[in-house]
């Protein structure tokens, strides 16, 4: 197995000369003060551990990708290896998202984790209308665990086999997996993603179990059940979607219970939301919330390191998901740091001498227009992923898109985050019960699979409730 010493050498080739590149893309990208700030993956390498950011495909180019690469070490996909995107169809794997995830960390020295192999959510239409035996399920379960683990093996350091497997009460979650399977499937998934490939780091990842509660025991009680029973278990992932001020003031001694057991532990999605817009005081006491996660990580030896869900605001989950929060990433929607990021910095030992911003963004994304849509897709011979981002200048409730194409054939086999239909040439997009609602500069992200042939993919015009909006 890999050390973290000499991991970035491992995956990507010479830590050296890619820092050098990507210090220079960034100088161009940020402001020199921040441009000048060391690392936080510089800084949290010294401390024996990393930090890294959930990516998406279509952030591996530009601002994003320059940021991303240059202040992070680990990068988790946002969708690229979950089910409903690697195996739209039974049998029939789309591996190009995945693929450019992993691409884009060799190239910047940066480690994978691979995110997720069993979850109750974003499953294919397939798999939860068939009209499958218990067995059938057991069986699609261990063949896709080892045909995706297989297909990176070497390449994803560590596995988030199962997401997200217990309710609030710390009783087992009701899905296809514990319906059909029972509680076994947790250690089957587990030996399986073992056997193909042994050296990969493979964990159990759930939200709210960072303090001792219902869920944590039972968490817990888990992998000490796993533990005994031999099953491959190296580490749980803790998700750490916190609300500002909310931090549980025994996250660490937490932490440290379950490396007690004998596994590792990782802050694996951490983001603190705040109602917006958010003020000074707010985001200052963000600073301070983020100071308390990386201190914490850091008192415990086994804690391997922290990935933030996204490292800024322009595209991150919260603000579809809990409408009125957001601002929740050490980075604002302009891709300036905010005192959260200069707090991690801080903590992890760096100066932290840079006076931040503690203002929320004032302009919007897209440079000020009504309304921009960014268009990223993985092609093969026969079919298309599309990943869309929405953000409007002005505030939203209840939106649809529609994209007119310029030619081509397109058949939607599959959606998500949206509701999407066809007319020849134009796709209809129209927002979920959850993500309808978007501040002014707020984003929404939503996708599809299709089956097309010709030429030209990307659209050549879109509009957001009638309004034209710049494609990119």
């Amino acid at each position: 197995m890999f050390s973290k010493r000499t991991l970035r050498s491992a995956v990507g080739g010479s830590g050296v000369a890619l820092l050098a590149v990507t210090a220079a893309l960034v100088a161009v990208a940020m402001p020199s003060a921040h441009a000048a700030d060391t690392p936080l993956r510089t800084l949290a390498e010294a401390k024996g551990i990393y930090m890294g950011t959930a990516l998406m495909a279509n952030e591996l180019t530009g601002t994003s990708a320059s940021i991303a690469s240059t202040q992070f070490d680990e990068v988790t996909p946002g969708n690229e290896m979950k089910w409903d995107t690697v195996e739209p169809t039974q049998g029939t794997y789309n591996w190009g998202p995945g693929d450019q995830i992993v691409s884009f960390a060799q190239q910047h020295g940066m480690q994978v984790r691979g995110h997720n192999l069993v979850w109750h959510s974003q499953l294919p239409n397939w798999l939860t209308s068939g009209s499958f035996t218990n067995t059938q399920v057991h069986d699609l379960m261990i063949k896709h665990v080892t045909d995706e683990v297989t297909h990176y093996k070497g390449k994803v350091i560590h596995w988030d086999v199962v997401n997200e497997p217990f309710n609030e009460d710390g009783t087992y979650r009701s899905d296809i997996w514990y319906n059909q399977i029972g509680q076994s499937y947790i250690a089957d998934a587990l030996t399986a993603a073992h056997a193909a490939d042994p050296a990969a780091k493979l964990y159990i990842n759930d939200y709210n179990i960072e303090g001792e509660n219902a869920k944590s025991n039972a968490m817990y009680n888990l992998v000490k059940s796993l533990k005994q029973q031999g099953v491959p278990i190296d580490g749980v992932g803790f998700q750490a979607h916190f609300i500002l001020g909310q931090i549980p003031s025994d996250f660490e001694a937490n932490l440290q219970r379950f490396a007690d057991l004998g596994v590792d532990v990782a802050v694996t999605e951490l983001d603190v939301r705040m109602n917006t817009p958010a003020t000074a005081a707010n985001l200052q006491q963000q600073a301070s919330d983020y100071t308390k996660v990386v201190d914490d990580c850091l008192g415990v030896s086994r804690c391997q390191g922290i990935t933030v869900w996204g490292f800024n605001d322009a595209t991150s989950w919260v603000p579809s998901t809990f409408p009125g929060q957001g601002a929740a990433t050490p980075y604002d929607e302009n891709y300036q740091p905010k005192p959260a990021y200069y707090a991690i910095q801080t903590a992890l030992g760096g100066s932290g001498s840079t006076t931040p911003p503690t203002s929320p963004p004032t302009t919007p994304p897209g440079g000020g227009g009504a309304c921009t849509v960014g268009y990223a897709t993985n092609e093969w011979s026969t079919g298309v992923t599309a990943n869309i981002t929405v953000t409007s200048a002005s505030a939203v409730n209840g939106w649809t898109v529609v994209l007119t194409y310029p030619g081509g054939s397109r058949t939607v086999t599959q959606a998500w985050n949206a509701t999407v239909t066809q007319n020849g040439s134009t796709l209809t997009a129209k927002n979920l019960s959850y993500n309808g609602t978007l501040a002014a500069g707020g984003s929404a992200t939503f996708g599809f699979n299709a089956n097309w042939s010709g030429s030209d993919p990307k659209p050549s015009g879109a509009t957001l409730n009638g309004t034209a909006c710049t494609v990119s």
